[in-house]
């Protein structure tokens, strides 16, 4: 049965046109081409980039937020309450109005105090402003060095400027060196976020941004397996190129640059929406629907690629509709509140009438951090 599986599974047809077989692409007479085991080289790849993420989020980006002044907001804790701690674990994070009153009567606590429970137990949980600048200034660091080697990469290639040279001589296209490399370092960089998305700040679009991992790793696979690297190569680059602008206007947001933070959204907004909403439908994905059919009849492989394109411009046209919403506020508003996918921390204070006396202690400066938010 496994040699059945396997054979279906590699079935020429699935990943390749007709009248190509796996024997064409075999090395030889100086060509090396695209082989599906150098794929698990993404693994430790990944695994060597959350050691480097680790040391430079600790030894860099810690003491670079420090010098600017970023501090984690004074957080109230919540106090201990089996009952309640039971309910915000197995039940709901957020209680219903119904859920509240049956906690007050099951505790005898004031319908006042255990909505504030639930506040700061959930603030407790939420990342600290530094610990979304270290993210943020990985994430940058990576996309500024991924989108320099991929130019450096492309910049003296023909199909970097007339896409019809994408298929020439397609799929017998050797494999270069730069391609191999680019290619193993996003592997193995989007892999590392999939096994960090525990760990790391859980936006509003967490189920999208696992799609888009997965979707991106997918089609990297397939274009590696296929052949299809350099489309593949020019999909990295678009895609790396408003990150960049994105993660640096987050860091300049977390260090209350108001100002630069608000150009460096301007500028995202213009370059991904070139880039995502422009670029990639009517110059790459346009490229891989009509271009290959001169070369080649569609195949399974044909279809596959352009279903995981489409997938990806799908979630850019929802991402451009949440920039857009931070576009209008920002116009209209003249001010950036953050990312609107961001889950923002709430305001933890007590009423006057509920607060215990052994709170009313506290000093003014946690008084003054309540009800600001950690704008992402």
């Amino acid at each position: 049965m496994l040699q059945t599986i396997k054979e279906w599974l590699w079935w020429e047809r699935l990943w390749l046109p007709k009248r190509v077989s796996w024997a064409d692409l075999e090395d030889k007479d100086d060509r090396i081409y695209a082989k599906a085991s150098q794929l698990y080289d993404a693994v430790p790849c990944a695994l060597c980039l959350l050691v480097v993420r680790y040391l430079f989020e600790r030894y860099l980006a810690m003491p670079l937020a420090n010098a600017l002044g970023i501090r984690d907001k004074v957080r109230l804790t919540a106090e201990e309450n089996s009952i309640l701690e039971k309910h915000f674990c197995r039940q709901a994070r957020n209680p219903s109005r119904a859920d509240v009153w049956s906690l007050s009567k099951k505790t005898g606590w004031p319908e006042r105090r255990v909505e504030v429970w639930f506040r700061r137990r959930r603030n407790q949980d939420r990342p600290g402003l530094q610990k979304r600048f270290c993210e943020a200034s990985w994430r940058c660091v990576f996309y500024l060095c991924a989108f320099l080697g991929g130019l450096l990469a492309l910049y003296d290639k023909p199909w970097f400027y007339d896409l019809r040279e994408v298929w020439t001589e397609f799929p017998k296209q050797s494999m270069l060196p730069s391609q191999y490399w680019y290619y193993i370092l996003e592997m193995g960089f989007y892999l590392s976020l999939l096994l960090s998305l525990t760990f790391d700040v859980k936006r509003k679009d967490f189920q999208e941004q696992v799609i888009h991992h997965v979707a991106t790793l997918i089609l990297l696979s397939f274009s590696w397996i296929s052949n299809y690297i350099r489309i593949g190569t020019l999909v990295m680059a678009v895609h790396d190129s408003s990150d960049i602008v994105l993660e640096g206007g987050k860091l300049f947001n977390y260090a209350k640059w108001k100002k630069t933070a608000n150009v460096m959204f301007v500028v995202f907004t213009l370059v991904f929406m070139m880039t995502r909403i422009v670029i990639f439908p009517f110059w790459l994905i346009h490229c891989t629907w009509v271009y290959p059919l001169d070369h080649y009849d569609p195949f399974f492989g044909y279809y596959f690629f352009n279903l995981m394109l489409l997938v990806l411009q799908i979630l850019h046209i929802y991402w451009a509709f949440l920039i857009s919403r931070m576009a209008y506020t920002f116009i209209f508003n003249k001010q950036l509140d953050g990312d609107v996918r961001s889950d923002h921390e709430e305001d933890d204070s007590d009423s006057p009438k509920d607060i215990k006396p052994k709170l009313s202690h506290m000093n003014g400066a946690i008084n003054g951090a309540r009800g600001r938010t950690n704008g992402h």
